[in-house]
C-alpha cells in the first residue's frame, strides 16, 4: 500500500514534492493564501506527514488559482498548481466534503462548458452553476449590471478545433 506522499507524487509526475524545504517563497508570492486555510507549503508538509483527510477536506485546495505564481518562485521547481489540481481531482474521487461546499459545483460547471464550447460560455456556466449550487438570486443585481455593461455577452464563441478539445477530455477521462 502507498503513502499518501507516494500516491500524490504519482499522479503528478514530474519533480516530486519532497523536494521542497519549506523556504516559503510559494506562500510568499501567492495571491490567495491569505484566504487559505493552510498556507501552500504547509499543504506539502501535511503530504509528507500522511494527514490525507485534513488536505482532502481542507478549502485550500479549492481556493488556489492555479496562477502558478508559486511555481515560479519555487526555488526547486516544485509545481504546486499542479499539486493542488491532484489534490482537488483526488478529493472529488474519494467524496472528501469539500471545504467550500459550492466550489466544486462551480468547477463541474466550467468543465461543462469548456467541453461544450471549447471555450467559457458565460451565461450557459453560470445558469448550469445556479441550478447546481441552489443559489438562484443572490447576486442577480450584481448580474444584471455586469450584462448591462457588457462584461457578460449573451452569446458566447465556440472553439474552431472541437476535435482537440473532445482529444482533450477523452485522454484526462472526464
Amino acid at each position: 500500500m502507498s503513502t499518501f506522499l507516494e500516491e500524490v507524487n504519482g499522479r503528478m509526475g514530474g519533480v516530486p514534492i519532497q523536494r521542497c524545504f519549506h523556504c516559503r517563497k510559494c506562500t510568499a508570492g501567492c495571491p490567495v493564501a491569505f484566504a487559505m486555510e493552510y498556507n501552500p507549503n504547509a499543504v506539502i508538509k501535511m503530504i509528507q506527514m500522511g494527514m490525507k483527510d485534513e488536505v482532502l477536506t481542507s478549502s485550500t485546495i479549492w481556493l488556489c488559482a492555479s496562477c502558478e505564481t508559486c511555481v515560479t518562485r519555487c526555488p526547486n521547481d516544485v509545481d504546486i498548481a499542479r499539486m493542488m489540481d491532484t489534490l482537488r481531482e483526488m478529493a472529488i474521487e474519494s467524496g472528501a466534503s469539500k471545504g467550500e461546499k459550492n466550489i466544486v459545483k462551480f468547477h463541474e460547471a466550467f468543465l461543462s462548458s469548456i467541453k461544450m464550447g471549447g471555450r467559457i460560455n458565460e451565461p450557459m456556466m453560470l445558469v448550469q452553476y445556479k441550478l447546481k449550487s441552489g443559489d438562484l438570486f443572490s447576486d442577480m443585481g450584481l448580474g444584471l449590471s455586469m450584462f448591462m455593461k457588457g462584461k457578460i455577452k449573451p452569446v458566447s464563441p465556440r472553439t474552431k478545433d472541437m476535435k482537440s478539445v473532445r482529444e482533450i477530455f477523452k485522454a484526462t477521462g472526464k
